[in-house]
């Protein structure tokens, strides 16, 4: 199977390597960056390590996982992007985060769009949910724009709300 997901104007979507270990750990021990991930808490390298090993398995029992974004032009890595079963969930969740250097530069409105249609094409998956927090303006303006809508105000726990979008829009009228 090719290590290439897809490609767009500027990005290339490919399969993780042993190598993307460090620009892993840059992205996701960066307390800025993943303020919006999971518990907004740094992981550490040990932690990368794993989730290699689990993204490795992911590829064996469903095809797909967490992929690498690699700058066309200059075949650096910018971040990550894929779709995920967190906790087990039967919909597959797209997630996704650059490296800071990258924010703004429009990256992951390209890769969202595109990483949807590789699930629906590649893999037959019907619905795809992206979970964000009401703060997190610029990720939901990236969802909104690539097609996903927001059905479901979830309430955690904790008492905090997470939107949950779903795509493809599903009963709207």
């Amino acid at each position: 199977m090719s290590p290439i997901i897809f490609q767009t104007a500027r990005l290339i979507c490919r399969r993780w390597i042993p190598e993307d270990l460090e620009p892993l750990f840059c992205v996701y021990s960066d307390p800025q960056a993943v303020r919006w991930v999971g518990d907004g808490q740094p992981i550490t390298r040990d932690q990368c390590k794993e989730w290699l090993r689990v993204t490795e398995a992911n590829y064996a029992t469903r095809g797909y996982g967490m992929f690498t974004l690699v700058e066309r032009e200059q075949h650096g890595v910018v971040g990550f992007a894929g779709l995920i079963h967190p906790g087990g969930q039967p919909e597959a969740e797209i997630k996704y985060a650059l490296l800071r250097a990258y924010w703004g530069a429009g990256l992951a409105s390209e890769a969202v769009p595109q990483l949807l249609a590789y699930g629906a094409t590649s893999h037959g998956l019907q619905r795809i949910v992206a979970t964000v927090a009401p703060a997190n303006l610029a990720s939901q303006r990236v969802l909104i724009k690539a097609g996903m809508a927001l059905p479901v105000q979830r309430l955690n726990e904790d008492g905090s709300t997470t939107l949950v979008f779903e795509w493809p829009v599903l009963n709207r009228p």
